[in-house]
């Protein structure tokens, strides 16, 4: 079946109150009560509040798969882009999706603003944003989409793959706005978000 992907924007304070060893497992419950959908927001009420919501991104039926595919599509042309597009995307797509192994060394200040409240972290939890870590991924998205269209011809050239997840730069631009919304949507709130293993 492959792996899955349940991304929740979270009300930090609420999940930071929980034992530390027992707040994945009230995310996965969370995750759990969310209702299915085909795209878009879903806002359970949990422990008699609303403190997480869920997000699915469009046509990706729950799948990590796009993700990783958007990821290595970065990694094919971002030796092509323009370099504030370069620095503006690696600071918005490392915590999300790519792999920050080959990143450049002075994105090191903005990848540990990413890594604070990792004690979240277990196998089952594939992205982890404090609240501060989203406001640098808004960020980092302002300065991006003006500059995203860049990226079209380039994509076609060098990380194009018909018949693939994330086949073209329609598809690349669609997921990286669904990562935008859901920062926007937690920074709106002073919330974190988490991408929980499906």
């Amino acid at each position: 079946m492959g792996l899955g992907i349940t991304v929740l924007v979270v009300d930090w304070a609420h999940l930071t109150a929980i034992p530390a060893g027992d707040r994945v497992d009230r995310l996965e419950d969370a995750a759990h009560d969310l209702d299915e959908i085909e795209h878009g927001w879903t806002w359970p009420s949990i422990d008699g509040r609303p403190w997480c919501g869920g997000y699915e991104f469009r046509d990706t039926l729950g799948s990590y798969k796009p993700h990783f595919w958007a990821g290595e599509a970065w990694d094919d042309v971002r030796a092509f882009a323009d370099p504030a597009l370069k620095a503006a995307l690696d600071r918005f797509l490392t915590p999300l999706l790519w792999d920050d192994a080959t990143s450049d060394d002075d994105d090191a200040e903005a990848q540990d603003k990413v890594r604070d409240g990792m004690d979240l972290l277990r196998r089952s939890v594939l992205v982890s944003c404090t609240p501060e870590a989203v406001e640098d991924l808004v960020d980092a998205w302002n300065e991006t989409a003006p500059l995203l269209a860049q990226l079209r011809e380039l994509y076609a050239v060098h990380a194009a793959r018909p018949g693939r997840w994330i086949a073209n730069f329609e598809e690349f631009s669609d997921l990286l706005r669904g990562w935008a919304e859901v920062a926007m949507e937690a920074e709106r709130r002073g919330w974190g978000l988490v991408g929980l293993r499906g």
